[in-house]
């Protein structure tokens, strides 16, 4: 089951965690300040080091030292301290994933009563505490919450905590009280939801919450496009597929990324990926994942072309090439595609090698080939002669007096 593990939690990581975030989709990466000081003990001090609040809490290097410690230090030394820069820090400890720390911060906002918590605060209290001490005590704190506090970003943060976990039963509870609440809750929960459901292995239920996101009229956003493609190309569903694109260019909130995703994913299914042969062969380093469940990472792949994230098409790509999972033809078409669309012409190159130069795959020139007429169907006729001038050099005799 280790490459049914590494997916799922590479899309989990992916899509939930960052569709949280304003599709804030690179990967999270350390601040300055926490670059400067990585190497640092937190009594190092260099004139050429900046001396201000921040600095001295990425310069703890240790969990267990005390963010709350360093920060009653700065206000007695007479520094002053403000709510937005604490949110900032607290911020960007997360995003260099030192959690401890981050809410440490958190609490000491809490224990002073002239800063007020916002929703945002409260959501990423719930995070955090499940980052630390586990979901259990992310229930607590969120039953004990007010009732002005139990807003959507609130159910949304512990939704996403159960999501993380695959508790599934209490997901779907909690989601029913969601639906009970009288809030207004935005394509993010439900995207929570249907991401729930495909790491699951439970695509048929994605159908029913996609139900409940129009019934209560929320907007779909790229994301829950995404996942709803997922889920029938999952299945091989290659109709339900054209008909959500069909609805997609109906959608009043497209925009150019929106489109990208809808071209590549018009060009994925017209070279006839969702119905190629080899979907439904069993991997041979893993027998219990197929071809068929590898759909919904070439789709990943297309949705963050779409939105225009080469980054994180390089770490999916990369994460998938360290699986044991045997590579085919069909593989290669949304990276290549993806890369493309986006005009990182070397990349396509390099992909196109690592393809011919591949122990467990055999180099397609018909796949390709419809790759190629599938861009010029498409109206992308620039980019397909891109694509085959790079296929006739790669397939290029090589001249033997160049190198006699």
């Amino acid at each position: 089951m280790a490459a049914r593990s590494i997916f799922f939690n590479l899309k989990r990581r992916i899509i939930t965690f960052d569709s949280r975030s304003n599709f804030n989709l690179k990967y999270p990466s350390f601040s300055s300040a926490s670059d400067a000081f990585h190497n640092l003990d937190s009594d190092d001090f260099s004139p050429r080091i900046p001396d201000d609040l921040k600095s001295r809490i990425f310069r703890l290097r240790l969990p267990k030292r005390s963010a709350t410690n360093i920060i009653q230090k700065w206000v007695n030394e007479g520094n002053s301290v403000n709510l937005s820069e604490l949110r900032q820090i607290y911020r960007d400890l997360r995003k260099a994933h030192r959690y401890k720390h981050a809410l440490e911060i958190t609490e000491w906002i809490v224990s002073h009563d002239e800063f007020k918590l916002s929703d945002s605060d409260y959501a990423a209290r719930l995070d955090l505490m499940t980052k630390v001490f586990g979901i259990d005590a992310a229930e607590r704190y969120f039953e004990g919450l007010p009732h002005d506090a139990r807003t959507n970003e609130t159910y949304t943060a512990l939704l996403h905590s159960y999501a993380s976990a695959k508790c599934t039963d209490k997901a779907e509870e909690l989601f029913r009280r969601i639906k009970e609440s009288g809030l207004c809750f935005s394509a993010i929960t439900y995207n929570e939801m249907m991401t729930l459901y495909m790491s699951v292995g439970q695509v048929e239920k994605v159908s029913s919450v996609i139900e409940e996101l129009k019934h209560q009229r929320v907007t779909p956003d790229l994301f829950t496009y995404n996942l709803w493609i997922s889920s029938c190309a999952a299945n091989l569903d290659i109709d339900g597929v054209r008909s959500i694109l069909s609805e997609m260019s109906q959608d009043p909130n497209s925009d150019e990324g929106w489109v990208r995703y809808q071209n590549l994913t018009n060009i994925y299914v017209t070279t006839g990926q969702l119905t190629y042969s080899g979907a439904s062969s069993i991997v041979e380093a893993e027998k219990s994942v197929t071809q068929r469940e590898w759909i919904t990472y070439d789709l990943l792949i297309i949705l963050h072309a779409g939105l225009g994230n080469k980054d994180m098409i390089d770490q999916i790509w990369k994460s998938l090439t360290m699986t044991k999972l045997k590579m085919i033809g069909r593989n290669y078409v949304p990276i290549l595609s993806s890369y493309l669309m986006l005009g990182h012409i070397e990349k396509v190159e390099e992909v196109t090698d690592q393809w011919k130069n591949s122990a467990t795959s055999v180099f397609d020139n018909d796949l390709c080939n419809r790759l190629a007429d599938a861009f010029v169907e498409a109206g992308f006729t620039e980019k397909a002669e891109t694509f085959r001038s790079l296929l006739n050099k790669a397939t290029d005799p090589v001249d033997e007096s160049e190198h006699a």
